[in-house]
């Protein structure tokens, strides 16, 4: 098994998930190969420079292995290098291309390879742009292209164990803390999220955390540089008996600004995104609904872009980070941001508030 990322049904980039190597005969990778992607993938071959079908492919989408329909790079990281050769300056996502030492034909290179099928992609240089400063640099061959408004054609059949799985965990831990639900949801900065949801009727426990990247980046420092592709969430324990995931969506939508991209406020990065992380088709459909009544009663001034993700893992976050506005009442930021959305909470919704 390797963990990757993989796309849903939706057209969803998610991940890391579990997903089963493909290992196959050489007579079964000729049988389903072209005989140039054989001599690519399977026989580390190189096509000649300025011939591939990809090079000058400049269509919005995303990049799979020829061999096993693996995501490796979307079009948003593609530049020109001049080399010949398509050439991208990072993967889609950590983990799905793998890196080794080269040394055949008297070099020293970083062989490029699938992480599902192992298969050869090409070679990393670095003498890429910025941001990584790298130059993937892959033989057309070994690639397969999907326009951006198809990208559920790639829905992998990992995407879908996962989410169950992970909507069957997160009852189990609700059951554990005393509620019989779990909500996770991403509306910026998680000490203050975290103390909006906390005075509710109904909720046991607020957690903070992280949702939507890697296991090996799931920490704070990781998480602020903005690549890894979590968001700072919180996970709601709660009594659907006392309190509903809709009214959760209406003191969500009330307690941050979702019109804000990657942002809230003065912070700005895709860990600061709007974003629900659904535990299955049920949240995702009630979710949706929300969002529509919202957008058709015209609530907002701009358009909601709060993103729909189906919760694959949450990663607690560190332990100072736990109860922070409480503990930290006085800190300014926790003056100016937090205390601000609990109070806005307290006026939208007195009813559903604790009382102390």
């Amino acid at each position: 098994m390797v963990r990757v990322h993989v796309f849903d049904r939706e057209g969803n980039l998610v991940g890391p998930v579990e997903s089963p190597k493909v290992e196959l005969t050489e007579a079964q990778w000729r049988e389903r190969l072209t005989p140039q992607q054989f001599m690519i993938l399977r026989s580390a071959g190189t096509e000649r420079p300025f011939c591939g079908t990809l090079l000058d492919n400049k269509k919005q989408g995303v990049y799979t292995c020829a061999g096993c329909g693996l995501p490796l790079f979307a079009s948003a990281n593609k530049f020109n290098s001049g080399t010949g050769w398509p050439s991208f300056f990072q993967p889609i996502a950590p983990g799905n291309v793998l890196e080794r030492r080269d040394t055949s034909h008297g070099m020293v290179r970083d062989e490029i390879n699938c992480a599902r099928c192992d298969g050869h992609l090409g070679h990393v240089f670095n003498d890429g742009p910025r941001p990584t400063g790298l130059r993937f640099c892959l033989n057309s061959e070994s690639l397969e292209f999907t326009p951006e408004e198809e990208l559920a054609k790639l829905a992998d059949p990992a995407a879908a164990s996962a989410a169950a799985t992970a909507a069957q965990s997160a009852r189990g831990k609700a059951g554990e803390t005393g509620a019989s639900a779990i909500a996770v949801f991403a509306g910026g900065c998680f000490w203050c999220t975290e103390a909006a949801f906390e005075q509710l009727k109904g909720v046991s426990d607020v957690t903070s955390g992280y949702a939507g990247g890697m296991p090996d980046t799931a920490n704070y420092q990781r998480v602020c540089s903005g690549d890894t592709g979590h968001a700072e969430v919180i996970r709601i324990s709660y009594d659907p008996a006392v309190i509903s995931y809709e009214q959760l969506l209406d003191v969500f939508f009330d307690a941050h600004d979702p019109t804000q991209l990657n942002r809230q406020g003065n912070d700005i990065g895709t860990q600061y995104r709007s974003a629900i992380f659904y535990l299955d088709d049920a949240q995702k459909q009630e979710a949706e609904r929300k969002i529509q009544q919202l957008t058709s009663a015209k609530k907002f001034g701009r358009p909601i872009v709060t993103k729909l993700e189906p919760l694959v893992e949450f990663y607690a976050a560190e332990a100072y980070h736990q109860d922070y506005a409480r503990h930290h009442p006085e800190q300014p930021y926790i003056q100016h941001h937090a205390i601000q959305q609990v109070c806005r909470v307290r006026e939208k919704h007195p009813g559903l508030i604790q009382q102390s």
